[in-house]
């Protein structure tokens, strides 16, 4: 077996190119040679000789270190960052090592050192709205890879730079490094500096923050104490992988028992200030942009959250664009009128794209 030193060098050199070709992902699976993706497509690295089951263990070795490949072993996956200084350029990556037909394999995201702000990742402006409030409810949500970290990473800095104001937030790993400015950042890794988001979350009301973000919901726990957290004079951001507002809203009623649910609804009628729902688009000169459905509330949105009615919140959210709302249609329209997108592109992300041709017809 090639010792630790030869695969810490190859694993130097393909994060080194990862960085050098702008890729978001890195991709290292046996039976392949090393991926990069580039704008949204995946190429393999040909130059490179295929990845063995020896190599592959080798590489999560240096990636995982002695106190994480134990834990790994045990739970058969792991998530984590990993800080890469090599080839002139230093970077950080979210990384998932995972076992695949006994194999280990590793995923790679690289995360830009600086974070982007609103204007930069060309989101809506209305977002600047959230980062104004003093509580409240806030929901970045969407499918896997569309951007939802990157989105709350630009809010919170915002907060960082405008705000006096403490902020603590909850990741697993953590992504961005904030670099304080006005305000206190406490930034909590589960694993590493907490057990889990609900205990992190908990005690978040004994540290006295204005500010939390919550990488990710994953159980009843979590939802509910963000729930009140953001009744209890915080302003809460969170993340959720759900395709739209409505099914955002099911998503979290549902994580109750029948004999709950309507007083979450009610909960959460009073406490949500909105839900962005965005993925990311290839542009037609390359990269990519998003596209958001954005629900804020209102009387309106309140009424249906609180009265069940979710089913019509779609065209609550169609109907309100001079509230700062739009459909994830309508900003799809938008990009294709501005040349941003191709049709074709923009029908493969629409969740009803019959309805987004006959928009682009008025």
């Amino acid at each position: 077996m090639t010792n630790n030193n030869g695969y810490a060098a190859r694993l130097n050199e393909l994060l080194a190119l990862t960085v050098k070709e702008q890729a978001s992902d890195l991709h290292i699976s046996c039976g392949h040679p090393p991926v990069l993706r580039i704008q949204g497509t995946l190429i393999p690295l040909l130059k490179q000789k295929k990845i063995t089951p020896e190599d592959s263990e080798g590489l999560a070795r240096v990636l995982l270190q002695d106190d994480r490949y134990a834990r790994f072993l045990k739970e058969k996956e792991i998530d984590f960052s990993f800080n890469f200084e090599g080839g002139g350029s230093a970077a950080r990556f979210r990384v998932n090592v995972f076992f695949q037909k006994g194999s280990i394999s590793c995923a790679l995201r690289l995360v830009p050192s600086k974070i982007p702000t609103i204007e930069e990742l060309n989101l809506p402006t209305i977002l600047h709205e959230f980062t104004r409030a003093n509580q409240g409810f806030v929901l970045i949500t969407g499918p896997s890879s569309q951007g939802k970290s990157t989105t709350l990473a630009a809010m919170i800095d915002e907060i960082n730079h405008q705000r006096s104001t403490h902020i603590i937030t909850i990741e697993d790993p953590i992504e961005y490094i904030f670099k304080e400015d006005r305000a206190i950042i406490d930034q909590r890794e589960v694993f590493q500096d907490t057990l889990s988001f609900a205990q992190a979350l908990r005690s978040t009301f004994r540290q006295d923050p204005n500010v939390i973000m919550v990488g990710e919901m994953r159980d009843q726990e979590t939802i509910s104490t963000a729930i009140t957290a953001a009744e209890t004079g915080h302003l809460v951001f969170a993340t959720l992988h759900t395709n739209s507002a409505s099914q955002t809203i099911h998503r979290i009623v549902d994580t109750f028992p029948s004999e709950q649910q309507s007083q979450v609804r009610a909960q959460l009628s009073s406490s949500l200030l909105g839900i962005v729902s965005q993925r990311l688009i290839p542009r037609i000169k390359g990269g990519m942009i998003p596209a958001c459905e954005i629900m804020m509330q209102n009387s309106a949105t309140a009424n249906l959250i609180r009265e069940n009615k979710i089913h019509e919140l779609p065209l609550v959210i169609e109907t309100s664009l001079e509230a700062g709302m739009i459909s994830l249609n309508r900003s799809l329209a938008i990009l294709i009128n501005a040349k941003e997108i191709s049709l074709g592109d923009a029908l493969s992300h629409s969740l009803n794209p019959t309805e987004l041709k006959m928009l682009l017809r008025k």
